[in-house]
């Protein structure tokens, strides 16, 4: 469940339109608007604004950026993980009851968390070359490099996989949050004749939200000085590590940014880009 609720998590991610909020890249002016207060405040753009702009910049077809480089890596993600799955099998459990016996569905959870994990870390770090790609695609729309390909924009930072260990950090600390706390939810909470589906839903939300950071971070770092004109200043500063960046992004308060579509309330002055 909780590799099903991850991968709709980054499509919607992944999107054009929500990657310009990520890499801060505000071509359109904010709008006023009110609050549920009744305030006036100033709201950015959301994905439906920014996807007529797409359009009317790039025609239908721009709002396909990086798509052949993501499904690949999603195809590659999902043949290493069965690969992965096959060459260490995990061996089966008898099922045992949550409100039988506590310590030992626990630990069965630790081990199939554990197995779950380890076929995410192979299978990210097998695929995310791929993913900087079309992350790279998708941010060639704000400096105008359509005619670049995606394998001309690689500089020695695309052989570091840029990127990698934060989305590596953010995978493992959402896979055992979400399953320790469907373990402890279905214990503690919900009898074992109903449903943790709509437990899964609420906590996989919430867990997503907590986790973001990592991959609003490891997104910056897979376009920040690749010669690109998006990830260089004035559009961003120059990051020399994830850490850097996390640090920089929190300073700002921007570490969710990008992380709604829709109602997105403008940032401070202080927060927009300086150059550094």
């Amino acid at each position: 469940m909780s590799r099903r609720f991850r991968e709709r998590r980054d499509r919607g991610r992944d999107l054009l339109t929500g990657f310009f909020s990520q890499v801060g890249h505000e071509p359109l002016p904010p709008t006023i608007g009110r609050n549920v207060l009744g305030r006036k405040v100033l709201y950015l753009p959301g994905f439906f604004t920014y996807a007529r702009h797409i359009v009317e910049v790039d025609g239908k077809r721009g709002l396909f950026r990086g798509l052949t480089p993501r499904l690949i890596s999603s195809t590659l993600s999902t043949i290493t993980r069965g690969s992965v799955k096959k060459a260490f099998p995990l061996e089966d459990m008898e099922h045992v009851s949550n409100k039988d016996d506590v310590k030992t569905s626990l630990r069965k959870v630790v081990k199939e968390t554990s197995h779950e994990m380890m076929m995410q870390c192979v299978s990210r770090v097998v695929s995310h070359p791929l993913h900087v790609i079309s992350m790279r695609c998708m941010v060639q729309f704000v400096g105008r490099e359509a005619a670049l390909g995606p394998f001309c924009t690689s500089r020695p930072s695309f052989c570091r996989c840029s990127g990698l260990v934060p989305h590596i950090l953010g995978d493992v600390i959402f896979l055992w949050c979400c399953n320790l706390l469907a373990h402890f939810i279905n214990t503690y909470a919900v009898d074992d004749n109903v449903s943790g589906s709509a437990w899964w839903r609420v906590w996989g939300i919430a867990v997503s939200m907590l986790t973001y950071p990592f991959l609003l971070v490891g997104d910056l770092m897979a376009v920040n000085n690749c010669g690109l004109r998006a990830g260089l200043p004035p559009y961003a500063p120059t990051f020399t590590s994830w850490i850097h960046c996390w640090r920089y992004l929190s300073a700002q308060g921007q570490l969710f940014r990008g992380s709604s579509l829709l109602f997105r309330r403008a940032p401070a002055p202080a927060a927009c880009f300086p150059i550094d």
